[in-house]
């Protein structure tokens, strides 16, 4: 046992007991919203929607709710965004934006710009700290705090247009890593600057024999990519051949659920696998203790949240929101409900629907789940089919049949006068009966969801299975420009999607 890493470990055990302490969220989201309504109280938005005057009223945050409409990205854009690309000081915040973080995610759309001020610059590391913190609460050897930590992250190379840069959320955080982490941060500041991600992993692969990796943080997808080939280049048995102190998986983006297999297989002994919430709007949540399948919210950070119930009364059929869409704040949310998250933040974001479905675990505690996005979800006759169930659908496929499914996405297309669901499954490792596996998705399905196992009894037609090689996704995605960082395949395809994947199929048979 090292001096230095015993030091660590037992700091971060002290720190883990202080910083995750009970708080009440209620409270807490009080205290924020008032912080971030002071700060940008003479701003063009502040003054618009008169800030001062919420601040005065005894009940500031039901005031604030009424005065200020919902925005989703588009609206937000349109009315007050594109004036901080313009250069404009004094929008939505105080000062200048130095920085936007262009975010796709699982959309179709061209990039979307968020600003990323610099308080949220300091509140992202804030909350990055707070989760090294919870690394106290696992069971780590006292070496494991002095290992490096590989972040797979965008370029920190970024775009400069006039007076402000652009580029990947990852890459403007990676951008100025802090003095005291630069010892532990792998790739290290010369890869990170790649903008090729093809480039990025090959030179990542090349150097990984250099390293000795005890944290791995990332996209599934990538970091799946990435350990692959790293073990055909050295011809590993399991990544612990090359990285023997690798003891923790940090991962968001998406749901791990149909990754768990593929993962599993990469590692000789157990790796503790850490969910986090981070986003291009901010880090909102992360697991705080091993075991669990939920994560705490982030509540005096920086940011306010607020919740949509994710209904028919709130949402049209495209998950748009309907004009009388109503947001509960968290002391009136309830326990394993459905809702579209809402958020203001240090960034200039006010009452933004960010497109995230998410489901409490714990109010008291403001854990939750992430069950899926606003527009992924299929209700073609009212079958109300969520990401989340899909996820856990998949994943008991994976298991039945011993297959390794990382990848799905799944399009609602008419079908002998009524719908069905086309899945197409991401296969790797083995293969798989399509009517074998069509008729355990079905039933798995019809269990998990009510309003599904009715609906196929009538008006829905059994799934259709299409299996394909997961690499097929990750083709596609290259194919579009979509390769790295927080990119992610949908889980849910639209109709213009769904045309394209097809003709990419077609085309590359």
């Amino acid at each position: 046992m090292t001096l230095i890493g015993a030091l660590i470990k037992q700091g971060l055990i002290l720190g883990s007991r202080v910083r995750l302490r009970e708080l009440d969220p209620a409270r807490e989201q009080r205290k924020e919203l008032r912080k971030l309504l002071r700060a940008a109280r003479s701003t063009a938005f502040g003054k618009h929607y008169g800030f001062d005057e919420l601040l005065s009223a005894r009940d500031f945050s039901a005031r604030f709710q009424d005065r200020v409409p919902l925005f989703t990205y588009n609206s937000i854009y349109k009315d007050w965004w594109h004036r901080c690309l313009a250069e404009e000081t004094d929008v939505c915040w105080p000062g200048y934006v130095k920085y936007f973080a262009l975010s796709s995610g699982t959309s179709e759309s061209a990039s979307k710009h968020i600003p990323v001020t610099k308080e949220m610059i300091k509140a992202l590391r804030k909350a990055s700290i707070r989760q090294i913190l919870t690394l106290g609460r696992y069971d780590l050897p006292a070496e494991f705090f002095e290992k490096g930590i590989l972040w797979l992250g965008g370029s920190t190379d970024l775009k400069k247009h006039g007076g402000y840069y652009e580029g990947d959320v990852s890459g403007i955080s990676a951008r100025r890593v802090p003095i005291w982490f630069q010892r532990y941060y792998k790739p290290g500041k010369e890869i990170s600057r790649e903008k090729d991600w093809n480039i990025k992993l090959e030179e990542i692969t090349r150097q990984a024999a250099n390293w000795d990796i005890g944290i791995i943080t990332g996209v599934p997808s990538w970091v799946q990519l990435l350990l692959e080939k790293v073990i055909e280049r050295y011809k590993l048995k399991t990544i612990h051949d090359l990285w023997p102190n690798l003891r923790v998986y940090a991962h968001g983006g998406v749901s791990f659920d149909p990754y768990r297999s593929s993962f599993d297989k990469f590692f000789a002994h157990p790796v503790h696998y850490i969910e986090m919430y981070p986003a291009s709007e901010g880090f909102f949540a992360f697991q705080t203790e091993p075991g669990v399948r939920h994560m705490r919210m982030v509540m005096n950070n920086g940011i306010f949240f607020e919740f949509i119930p994710f209904n028919e009364t709130n949402f049209d059929d495209n998950g748009e929101p309907r004009p009388e869409a109503k947001a509960v704040t968290i002391d009136k949310a309830e326990n394993g409900k459905d809702y579209a998250l809402v958020l203001s933040s240090c960034a200039g974001a006010w009452r933004y629907l960010i497109g995230d479905v998410i489901r409490f675990t714990d109010v008291s505690q403001g854990d939750i789940i992430i069950t899926g996005r606003t527009k992924h979800f299929l209700s073609l006759v009212g079958e109300h089919l969520s990401v989340d169930n899909m996820n856990h659908a998949v994943e008991a496929v994976s298991r039945r049949f011993s297959v390794d499914i990382p990848e799905f996405t799944v399009c609602g297309v008419p079908h002998q006068g009524s719908f069905a669901h086309q899945w197409y499954l991401g296969v790797q490792h083995g293969s798989l009966n399509v009517d074998e596996a069509g008729r355990h998705l079905d039933e798995e399905l019809k269990r998990l969801n009510d309003d599904y196992a009715v609906e196929r009894g009538s008006a829905l037609h059994a799934p259709m299975i299409t299996t394909i090689p997961a690499e097929r996704f990750y083709q596609f995605m290259q194919a579009n420009g979509r390769m790295g960082g927080q990119n992610k395949f949908p889980r849910v395809m639209k109709a213009a999607q769904h045309d394209a994947w097809k003709n990419f199929l077609d085309a590359s048979r």
